[in-house]
This record gives structure tokens, C-alpha cells and sequence, in this order.
């Protein structure tokens, strides 16, 4: 199983309302996209990595052209849009998702990832927190997963064949993952600062 690591970092991030790009916002003096990238280096599973900008990103695709990893312009269509854009395109296999704002992912958590959708033997894995594991946190979350009783929220970490992309409905594993770490995802001004404060109390 060939792994991409495809880098979701096109968006301009309206809601934060900052002329500084989304992914270049920094936690624990770092670049958010910086730290992404730092963890998909250390995960054994990932053979390589694309990184997805747009016009709306340019300093971010500078930024990123200094790393070992294959850089893509998308046509900013959408979050959707620009993934099929991307996996068609580069025609990618096993592909692994990953938004540019999670800050506390590790490449252990990646590993640990591929390692569940290697094994359940279906075409799309999406990966999920407790929506309680949110809320403890103070951190929103837009869109709810309702499977059985519980509530869960996407963590913007999924794994897809690149070869079905174009199929309306994939059967997918739910991945429930209840770790604060990968449950922040930074897409507001009050995120970016509960992110930063946990990075503080993690590293005193």
C-alpha cells in the first residue's frame, strides 16, 4: 500500500479575518502547516507528501517548497472540489487527508491511522473525536456525526483509495479517536488561542 499524504492548505480562512494565511498562523512559534508537515516525516506508513495551495495561499506554497514534498495549485473550488482535483490530477493511490490546521498531530497518531484502514478492508476511513472531547475543550465544531448515541465531529483526517474518488458513496470505518491533541483544529481567532494555551501547558 503506497501512502500520499495530501495536504489540504488552499483555504483562505474567512472566518479568522486575518491577513496572515491560515496555515502560516503560528502555534508554539511554528507555522501550523510547519508542524503538520513535521509529523507526516516522522510517520513510517507516509512515502510521500503533496501539499495542496491555492491562489489564496501564496506564502504558504513558499513556505512549503523549502520541505521535500511535491507542491499542487488547485483551483480554490471548494474543499471537496480540490481534493478530487488533486487525487485525479497526480492520479494517487492510497490517499490520506490532512487538513493544514492541526497543530498537535504526531506522526505516531498517523501511523496508528493507516494501521486501522489497512484493516478494515474498506475504501474510506474518516476520522473522528467525541464531541464532548470538543466541547471540554471550548473548541466548536460546525458539522456532527450522529452514530448510535454519540455525537462525534470530523477531525479533518480521512483515508480514501484514490482510485474510487469519483464515487458519489464510499462505505466507510468510522475511526473514533478521543485525544485532545488531534481533536484541535484551528479555523477561529478563539481556536488559534485555546490552541496556543494548550501548547504552553503541554510544554511546562
Amino acid at each position: 500500500m503506497v501512502v500520499t499524504a495530501l495536504v489540504m492548505a488552499g483555504g483562505k480562512g474567512t472566518r479568522m479575518k486575518l491577513r496572515e494565511e491560515k496555515p502560516m498562523l503560528k502555534v508554539g512559534g511554528k507555522p501550523m502547516i510547519q508542524r503538520v508537515l513535521d509529523a507526516l516525516k516522522n510517520a513510517e506508513r507516509v512515502d510521500e507528501i503533496v501539499v495542496a495551495v491555492s491562489k489564496q495561499t501564496p506564502r504558504t506554497a513558499s513556505f512549503v517548497k523549502t520541505y521535500p514534498v511535491k507542491v499542487l495549485k488547485t483551483p480554490a473550488k471548494g474543499y471537496v472540489y480540490d481534493i478530487k482535483y488533486a487525487v485525479k490530477r497526480l492520479r494517487l493511490d492510497t490517499v490520506l487527508i490532512i487538513s493544514a490546521d492541526l497543530p498537535f498531530v504526531s506522526g505516531e497518531v498517523i501511523d496508528g491511522i493507516l494501521e486501522r484502514y489497512r484493516r478494515c478492508d474498506k475504501p474510506a476511513l474518516t476520522v473522528v473525536v467525541p464531541k464532548e472531547t470538543k466541547e471540554r475543550l471550548r473548541l466548536g465544531g460546525e458539522y456532527i456525526l450522529e452514530v448510535g448515541d454519540r455525537r462525534l465531529v470530523p477531525t479533518g483526517i480521512n483515508v480514501l483509495d484514490g482510485a474510487r474518488i469519483d464515487k458519489e458513496e464510499l462505505e466507510q470505518e468510522i475511526f473514533i479517536i478521543d485525544i485532545e491533541e488531534v481533536a484541535v483544529n484551528v479555523n477561529t481567532i478563539l481556536e488559534l488561542e485555546i490552541a496556543e494555551n494548550l501548547f504552553t501547558a503541554l510544554h511546562t
